[in-house]
């Protein structure tokens, strides 16, 4: 909530600052803009008082988009801009908006998040395709792949691409262009809300298409709607041939959209589409390294065996994995900074959302790997991989041990845990450490050693 007069200067100052970044022209901005000040505040609305009547006619006509844009992503807020000229004001003259001046009047709730950029993704090989195409068409608006179409299950990303999309267009490639950020659900809404005849539909198309980017979200909304399908093609096809840039996200690749109108999906194909797989292991753990470090706490502090065990329950769903994430970080600031997050911290800060009756079982293999990896200072990627090294060896061949005698793994089944070896492989590498632990009394502490950490 905006309250103190410091607040209300800092505020205007800010978007004072970042509309000149955007129109890029300080001459202008120097000549019309500055002076300017918030006189009052009143509900959702923000009274701004100007130097000049030309002043009210620019800021309140051309620009007021980008000045409605700027101060409520600063404000993070919904309100409207009212522009009066200073001597008005003085004369107590209350009138201070023309019938004639733009306002914003359609998908008030709809803005960019400025979080949500190319460099905070993490970009991997389950979304490289998808992360590189949106990084051409944020370069290149309207000039390489039109649409971009990105589909994907839920949580895996396509929302922060499109936002990735339009922040580095607005910061870097186009400064000045007018974006839309819209998900379908909300394009919908606003049909239904705002179109009751020909007319209104006309306002709303030519309002959309004013904009010079669009990214459209979760598209698969629109399916059996067909007014809305209707008002939807006859938008993309006026922005679409006027060069204008269309990103998309979906759940489902155009040809599964059940329920689209074909030529639609003639549109959608005619671009490029780009699938986003299952994330990686890997990948999940360098995302937790990323939202650790951003958060400002110690990674040193926090065992691979706790990320990887996360890694590996919540790998299905980048949005769960953030998610669970939130109770590690609990976790962590609730211990001493002289604590370490180990595998069992990780453990029992998921244990609300896994469920504490199942959580033993469902863990138990990877908890053998994740267990072993720690003790021998390894990851458990090292630990399953193909590396053949002296010490690597060991730990593997006592995983393989540990998971075959603890829980009666089939030979085969842990084969595959383990790159895919034959059962051959696995059996030489159990009956191994089965028979040094008879004469190899470190081999033996070590094996005893790790029984006690697996013990719940």
């Amino acid at each position: 909530m905006i309250s103190s007069i410091s607040e209300i200067t800092q505020l205007w100052d800010r978007t004072l600052t970042k509309v000149e970044k955007k129109i890029g022209d300080k001459q202008l901005c120097d000549a019309f803009f500055s002076g300017s000040y918030i006189n009052e505040i009143k509900g959702d609305v923000i009274v701004v008082t100007v130097k000049s009547n030309t002043a009210v006619t620019l800021m309140s006509g051309k620009y007021y988009d980008v000045f409605s844009e700027t101060i409520n992503e600063l404000a993070e807020g919904k309100f409207q801009l009212e522009f009066i000229q200073e001597e008005n004001v003085k004369k107590g003259i209350q009138q201070t908006v023309t019938q004639e001046q733009p306002k914003q009047s359609f998908f008030f709730g709809s803005f960019l998040n400025s979080s949500l950029t190319f460099d905070s993704f993490v970009a991997g090989v389950f979304n490289k395709d998808a992360y590189n195409a949106s990084k051409l068409v944020a370069a290149q608006p309207g000039k390489m792949f039109n649409p971009l179409f990105i589909y994907s299950q839920s949580g895996l990303g396509k929302t922060h691409l499109l936002h990735a999309i339009g922040n580095y267009i607005k910061s870097t490639s186009k400064p000045n262009a007018r974006i839309l950020y819209t998900q379908a659900s909300d394009f919908v809404d606003e049909y239904i809300r705002s179109v009751k005849g020909e007319k209104d539909a006309e306002l709303l198309k030519d309002y959309i298409c004013s904009f010079d980017i669009l990214l459209l979200d979760d598209v698969q909304m629109l399916a059996n709607k067909v007014n809305s399908q209707d008002f939807f093609f006859s938008v993309y096809e006026k922005l679409n041939n006027a060069g204008k840039q269309i990103a998309i996200t979906s759940d489902k690749q155009p040809s599964e959209l059940n329920g689209m109108q074909e030529r639609i999906i003639t549109r959608f194909s005619r671009g490029l589409t780009v699938k986003i797989n299952d994330p990686d292991q890997n990948t999940c753990v360098e995302i937790l390294k990323k939202k650790i470090v951003e958060r400002g706490l110690d990674l040193s502090r926090i065992d691979d065996s706790a990320l990887y065990f996360f890694a590996d329950k919540f790998s299905m769903n980048i949005r769960e994995l953030e998610g669970a994430l939130n109770g590690l970080i609990f976790a962590m600031l609730s211990l001493d900074e002289s604590q370490r997050v180990t595998l069992d911290v990780a453990i029992e800060s998921a244990r609300s959302i896994i469920g504490g009756k199942t959580l033993a079982n469902e863990l138990s293999e990877q908890k053998i790997i994740n267990v072993v990896a720690d003790y021998y200072n390894l990851t458990p990627s090292q630990l399953t991989g193909t590396v053949r090294t002296g010490q690597i060896a060991l730990a593997r061949h006592i995983a393989m041990y540990l998971i075959r005698n603890t829980l009666d793994v089939s030979l085969k089944r842990i084969g595959d845990i383990f790159g895919g070896k034959d059962h051959t492989t696995v059996m030489n590498a159990i009956q191994k450490v089965d028979k040094g632990l008879k004469t190899d009394m470190v081999l033996k502490e070590a094996v005893d050693e790790l029984q006690k950490r697996l013990k719940p």
